[in-house]
C-alpha cells in the first residue's frame, strides 16, 4: 500500500487537490499556447491598428514549466494513492478464506446401472418383413404421386379451372394490323376431366390408407417396444437407488460435520476481512515531502 497511512490527506481532499492541480496545469499550458514571436499592426488614414499582440517567451519560463511540471507530478501522485486505495480495499473484499486444510468427506460412487434406451422409429421399420415394407414404399409413392396431380395446385385441377375459360376461337397477329384467326380445337370435357379426378382420388385414398396403417404399425411397434424397456429400467433403478440411499445417508453424515466446520471458519474470516475494509477505508494518503509545497498551495483553498 504505498504512500497510505493513517495520517495524512483524505480521499476527498486529495481528489480536489488533483482537480486544482489539472486546472492550474490548464492555466499555464493556455499561457504558453499565446507565445509568439511578433506583434502586428496596420496604420490606415493615420490610425494605428493592432493585428496581433506581442508575446514574447517571459524570464521566468523555466519556473512556469517547472510548476507545471510539478503540478502534474502531483496530481499523478495523488491519483496513484487514490487508485491504491481502492485496488487494497477491492482486494479484501474479493479475499475469501484459505480452507485447504480441511479435508472433504468423498462420496462413494456406486457403479451405475445399464441402461435400456428407448428405441427410435427406424427401429420400429426394421421389424416390418421385406416384403411389408417394399408395399409401404409402393404405396407411398403411388400416394404421393396420385396426389400431386389431383392436387389444388397440380395440373388435373389446372385443366379442370382452364377448360371453361378456353375460347372457341383466337387470333393470331401475322403481320403488323393483320390478324388471322385461330381454331381452337378442345380435346377435354369437364365431365370426363371430373371423372378423371374422381377415379384418382379413390385410388390416392386406397394407397394412402396403407401408408396410415404401416405408420400406426411402425409407431405401436416402437410404443411397445419402449414400454417393456421402461419397465426393465424401472426394475434396475428401484435396485439402484435402494444401494444408493444406504451410501448417501453415511456420505451426508460426514458432509454435515464437514460444512459446519466451514461454515464456523468462513463466518471468522468475513467478520475479519470487514474489519480489514474498515481499516483500509480508514487509510489516507501520506503526502512524500516532494510534493508537499504543491499541496500547500491548496490545501487552505480547499
Amino acid at each position: 500500500m504505498r504512500n497510505l497511512a493513517n495520517k495524512g490527506l483524505s480521499m476527498s481532499q486529495a481528489q480536489s487537490i488533483s482537480n486544482l492541480c489539472n486546472q492550474n496545469a490548464q492555466e499555464i499550458q493556455r499561457e504558453l499556447d499565446s507565445y509568439n514571436n511578433c506583434s502586428k499592426s496596420i496604420t490606415v488614414a493615420g490610425q494605428v491598428y493592432d493585428l496581433q499582440e506581442g508575446m514574447p517567451i517571459p524570464g521566468d519560463i523555466l519556473e512556469k514549466l517547472k510548476n507545471k511540471g510539478d503540478l502534474h507530478a502531483c496530481q499523478a501522485f495523488l491519483m496513484e494513492a487514490i487508485k491504491g486505495k481502492e485496488s487494497e480495499i477491492d482486494r479484501i473484499r474479493k479475499s475469501f478464506p484459505d480452507l485447504s486444510h480441511l479435508v472433504k468427506p468423498e462420496q462413494i460412487l456406486i457403479d451405475d446401472y445399464e441402461i435400456q434406451y428407448n428405441v427410435e422409429e427406424a427401429w420400429g421399420w426394421s421389424q416390418l418383413s421385406d416384403s411389408e415394407y417394399s408395399e409401404y414404399l409402393q404405396a407411398e409413392s403411388m400416394a404421393s404421386h396420385l396426389g400431386q396431380f389431383i392436387h389444388k395446385t397440380g395440373k388435373l385441377t389446372q385443366l379442370r379451372k382452364e377448360l371453361p375459360n378456353t375460347p372457341s376461337i383466337e387470333w393470331f397477329e401475322v403481320e403488323a394490323g393483320k390478324k388471322t384467326p385461330v381454331k381452337v380445337t378442345k380435346h377435354h370435357l369437364s365431365p370426363v376431366l371430373m371423372s378423371i379426378h374422381e377415379d384418382i382420388a379413390e385410388q390416392h385414398r386406397v394407397y394412402e390408407q396403407r401408408v396410415n396403417y404401416y405408420k400406426a404399425k411402425v409407431k405401436n411397434l416402437v410404443s411397445d417396444e419402449n414400454a417393456r424397456i421402461q419397465r426393465v429400467n424401472a426394475d434396475k433403478a428401484a435396485e439402484f437407488l435402494k444401494l444408493e440411499k444406504e451410501v448417501h445417508e453415511k456420505y451426508q453424515l460426514a458432509m454435515d460435520a464437514y460444512n459446519g466446520e466451514v461454515l464456523r471458519l468462513t463466518m471468522e474470516f468475513n467478520s475479519q476481512r470487514e474489519l480489514d475494509i474498515k481499516s483500509a477505508a480508514a487509510l489516507r494518503i501520506s503526502v512524500d515531502s516532494r510534493f508537499q509545497h504543491v499541496i500547500d498551495l491548496f490545501i487552505t483553498a480547499e
